[in-house]
């Protein structure tokens, strides 16, 4: 990476979805001692300038005092409103982006894709090993990926996945399968702490 072209880089943890499968907040699950934001907030705080948790209005009020709230100013996108609107906030800067409910998320982790970020292209991100997608919710957006996310949504295309795809960016498979493994079930999250615990 050419350290003199890096651009400086904030985190976002993104915990506004209303988390439907769960039936409550998934950023609010505990797997590490501290709810699941928390976690992720100092996980990118080792690598960030600054930390900030995309949220809707309604969950400032929720979450913890460490935190610092991002409402979002993007209604009705999903993750991708989140992650516009962090690129509003500071327009200047990359976003180390991830979200809250990814259990297996290391500073390991973080490590590698930020060694592997390539500040020339629109984004860095992860691979699903399985099928070789992009993994749109552990990347990092550089400034230029705001004016393409723009055009997309305008197009009614607000899926960052599909965004990724069609965009010049640089993919990286993760060293261990878990990392990328998100939780969306009580099922799926009562398996996660068991695989947790016996490590």
């Amino acid at each position: 990476m050419n350290f003199s072209i890096v651009i400086m880089l904030y985190g976002l943890v993104l915990a506004g979805g209303k988390s439907k499968r769960m039936g409550r907040d998934k950023g609010a699950l505990t797997y590490h001692g501290v709810s699941q934001r928390v976690f992720a907030a100092r996980l990118l705080s080792e690598f960030c300038q600054e930390v900030f948790v995309s949220c809707r209005a309604e969950q400032v009020q929720t979450l913890e005092p460490e935190l610092q709230p991002l409402v979002d100013a993007f209604h009705d996108l999903g993750p991708t409103g989140g992650i516009l609107t962090a690129l509003h906030f500071k327009p200047d800067c990359a976003w180390l982006v991830v979200a809250c409910d990814l259990p297996f998320l290391s500073s390991d982790a973080l490590q590698a894709l930020i060694a592997a970020r390539d500040p020339s292209k629109m984004a860095t991100a992860y691979q699903n090993p399985d099928n070789h997608l992009p993994e749109p919710l552990i990347a990092i957006y550089e400034p230029k990926s705001r004016e393409g996310l723009l055009a997309a949504v305008r197009q009614g295309k607000n899926c960052p996945r599909k965004f990724l795809l069609s965009t010049d960016c640089k993919l990286l498979m993760p060293q261990k399968r878990e990392t990328v493994a998100n939780i969306n079930t009580p099922q799926e999250y009562e398996q996660a702490l068991a695989a947790l615990a016996n490590r």
